[in-house]
């Protein structure tokens, strides 16, 4: 399931007008799910194996029934559709199996709408789940022991060639799994995987390969946490993916700026945008975000420096703000549009800070009474606001958010970050001048 759309009704109303916006809505609704893709690459050729987008199947006058099994993966945001649609499948006399993040969570609540839920990681646990399939004997828990063990060296190909690339702008490949930092927001692979982990290079080519198949000349997200913690293998791997002739975009955080082989690396390996968790400008509202040693915090004072060393390389910056945070007060609205300003990022996303099931932070925000309304996990969409901030009002919130999104998404704002970015290029030594910067291609790499 994907096509997350927002709730809030003024920020519906901008998308209708704000570029930024409308890319960004674009993008969300043509991901692929890789978690479901990847279970088909384990699933015996004796098992005949569909992939369907809940979407297309609603354009239907009614939802095929012809199945044995039925497994799906979906976000927080749209679980409770995805529980319909276990109800549905159930009611037929067909086993339905849940698995993901948002389940892994919450189980207990997933288990009311399915037959079986897969706790952690699903690799190692769909083999069982088939085997008691065909005995008839399916368990209504499936939990991974010990958390996160699974090894990306053993990891399937994904069965790409059940996608019809027509569909989507990108497709996802993974490359690592897991993150060295520890935000207290984060609703990602941390949740299933407590350490850090690569997946090999030659199996990283062999999906490339498989893509090609389908699709000569692909835009490839690295579906990735952090992409790069590991700067040897990651060489290895940007060496290998020159070849390929690829357009690709992924996730990291701000220490790729140290390594000016890696930088050049990712340039000639086709790297066209990288995403990066920034949250604020502003050190008081960092403070604690990261509760492994603050990271986050002490990285501040390099942000505007490391922005510029990446994109003079060609490669533009997505920096990721995060509104709600603790430190947060109305002021921190003009802060983040004079940073903006003055770090010259190519591209930016805003966002609500949202308590997802399972994260650090929503524990903490729900024990001091602090979400709106518990369980309502259609507002995880990141543009809808899920909790009380500490340090200004719900409606200053609201109100300050769509200020800035107005501004930062308009067509001057928009332009003035392009047209900065091109005239820093021209300047820099790190960027050949017989490989002009491709406008069109960037801008289709925006991170959902």
């Amino acid at each position: 399931m994907s096509g997350v759309r927002a709730h809030n009704d003024e920020l519906t109303k901008l998308g209708l007008t704000l570029p930024g916006f409308v890319e960004r809505n674009k993008l969300i609704a043509s991901m692929p799910s890789l978690s479901l893709l990847t279970l088909a690459g384990l699933t015996p050729d004796k098992f005949k194996v569909e992939y369907r987008e809940i979407a297309d199947l609603k354009k239907c006058d009614s939802l095929p029934e012809d199945y044995d099994l039925v497994a799906i993966s979906s976000f927080s945001a749209q679980i409770n559709e995805a529980y319909e649609l276990g109800d549905f499948y159930r009611a037929k006399h067909v086993p339905v199996v849940l698995g993901g993040l948002h389940v892994s969570s919450v189980p207990e609540e997933a288990k009311e709408h399915c037959t079986s839920v897969v706790v952690g990681e699903g690799e190692p646990l769909w083999p069982s789940v088939l085997a008691d399939l065909e005995t008839g004997s399916l368990k209504p828990y499936y939990i991974q022991s010990p958390r996160g063990a699974f090894d990306l060296r053993d990891a399937p190909l994904p069965r790409f060639d059940l996608l019809d690339p027509d569909k989507y702008n990108r497709i996802t490949v993974q490359t690592s799994r897991g993150c060295p930092h520890k935000c207290a927001f984060c609703a990602s692979s941390i949740l299933l995987t407590p350490r850090y982990k690569v997946k090999p290079v030659a199996k990283v080519i062999e999906e490339i390969h498989a893509i090609k198949r389908i699709w000569p000349r692909p835009f490839i997200e690295f579906a990735d946490d952090n992409s790069f913690v590991n700067y040897s293998h990651y060489k290895e791997l940007l060496r290998a993916l020159a070849k390929e002739n690829l357009r690709w975009f992924t996730e990291e955080d701000l220490n790729v700026a140290k390594d000016d082989e890696l930088l050049g690396l990712m340039r000639d390996s086709g790297c066209q945008q990288i995403l990066i968790g920034l949250e604020s400008p502003r050190k008081v509202s960092l403070d604690g975000v990261e509760l492994n040693a603050n990271w986050k915090m002490r990285q501040q004072e390099r942000y505007q420096e490391a922005i510029a060393k990446i994109q003079s390389y060609g490669i533009t910056v997505n920096g990721c703000f995060i509104l709600g945070l603790d430190g947060d007060t109305p002021e921190v609205f003009d802060d983040v549009l004079a940073f903006v300003r003055d770090s010259g990022l190519y591209e930016v996303q805003v966002t609500f800070l949202t308590a997802f099931p399972g994260t650090p932070l929503y524990r903490r925000l729900k024990a001091e009474g602090r979400i709106i309304r518990d369980q309502a996990w259609e507002l995880c969409t990141l543009f809808d606001i899920n909790l009380r901030p500490r340090d200004m009002s719900v409606v200053e919130l609201q109100q300050g958010f769509l200020r800035l999104v107005k501004t930062l998404y308009s067509a001057e704002e928009t332009q003035d970050r392009r047209r900065r970015f091109k005239a820093r290029l021209k300047t820099s030594p790190n960027f050949p001048r017989h490989r002009p910067f491709k406008h069109s291609e960037a801008v289709a790499s925006l991170a959902a």
